[in-house]
């Protein structure tokens, strides 16, 4: 099968085809180099050109204060749920966390391995269908971070906003909507990304922290689990994700140029999921969203039909529509369409399409 289909996979998810195609080319051989851009050394000037670059396109993208590393690491942001804690979490301190699904609950269980951490808010009793309010979220004025996902993927829910005003450092997890909006980063003491999303394919984490949480950094720490080690070396401690770096310094470019900044790729993103919204909200009931109107994720529309032999059918043939990735996560069922940065608006329309004509035929 040569044709493109349309991809609503939750990640690895949907990469620009301006990206793709200049990664076709230079996989044989990047220009003046004679070598696949798989195989060159990440000492060869061809690669410290190459990290640059996407460092540099990246604090672009987002405005990077100068007082912020960026660091192209591995292991996803799971091994960040680990790592954060391990970094930032002193012994005999506790840290906060803001849990609004999988993810976050995720991140807490890995977090209290290393140390003491507390649910500040958590919306688990709703089966994370909605944000908490900030009369519900209890931090305690002597946190030493406070964490919070700022799009649960599997629940479809998202934060518009941050949600706390805290002097406690602020730590948030954006794998799934990094780069899809303008964000503050001044107000974040650390932003963790796993790049299969929104960012490149698969393999490369995206770490943006501010210089001053490098110094909690305990001594003895392993060495791949060490920001400031991994800082002091630009994320090349040791051999990096190469080519998942190249494929995000092209994702970036293609950010700035091609759509011009985030101030773009973020209307782009709410047309988007204003169509599918309004194709659910227009059906009478028989496309449920999950996640309640004022916290409705932009990436992850998650929804159900009316029972799940109809859910089966529509997934089945959506598929072979060329409708791909459409079935939700097994722990929540139903549908989800993931419609991240690079997914076209015409994937959105014929799934709109198809979903009008599915109703039809099957209400």
């Amino acid at each position: 099968m040569t044709e493109r289909i349309f991809n609503f996979s939750a990640g690895p998810a949907v990469l620009p085809e301006s990206a793709l195609l200049q990664a076709q080319r230079d996989l044989f051989a990047l220009p003046g180099v004679g070598m696949s851009v798989l195989e060159i050394s990440h000492r060869s000037e061809a690669f410290e050109q190459i990290i640059k670059d996407a460092e540099a396109d990246l604090r672009k993208l987002l405005s990077i204060p100068d007082n912020y590393k960026v660091l192209f690491l591995q292991g996803g942001a799971s091994l960040q749920f680990t790592m954060v804690p391990m970094n930032l979490l002193p012994k005999g301190a506790s840290a906060d966390y803001i849990t609004t699904g999988s993810w976050g609950q995720a991140a807490v269980k890995e977090a209290k391995k290393t140390g003491t951490v507390r649910e500040a808010a958590s919306t688990a009793d709703t089966n994370f269908n909605r944000l908490p309010g900030p009369e519900e979220i209890k931090l305690d004025p002597n946190a030493a971070y406070v964490h919070y996902t700022s799009n649960e993927t599997i629940f479809g829910v998202e934060f518009q906003e941050v949600p706390v005003a805290s002097d406690a450092p602020l730590v948030c997890d954006m794998s799934s909507d990094f780069i899809s909006r303008p964000v503050d980063v001044s107000k974040y003491a650390l932003i963790y990304a796993g790049a299969q999303k929104n960012a490149g394919p698969a393999g490369a984490t995206i770490v943006i922290v501010r210089e001053d949480m490098l110094e909690r950094t305990p001594d003895g720490l392993p060495s791949m689990l060490d920001y400031k080690n991994l800082a002091k070396n630009g994320s090349m401690y040791n051999t990096p994700p190469c080519f998942s770096i190249y494929l995000c310094g092209l994702v970036f470019k293609w950010a700035l140029n091609e759509i011009g900044g985030l101030d773009k790729v973020f209307a782009m993103n709410k047309e988007k999921a204003g169509i599918l919204y309004d194709a659910i909200d227009a059906s009478d009931g028989y496309y449920r969203g999950h996640a309640e109107k004022d916290c409705r994720s932009l990436m992850n529309i998650t929804f159900r039909l009316p029972n799940e032999d109809l859910e089966k059918k529509f997934i089945k043939e959506a598929t072979a529509a060329g409708l791909d990735g459409l079935k939700g996560h097994r722990s929540v069922g139903g549908l989800r369409a993931s419609i991240y940065n690079a997914f076209p608006q015409a994937g959105v329309v014929r799934l709109v399409e198809f979903m009008k004509d599915f109703q039809k035929d099957n209400g």
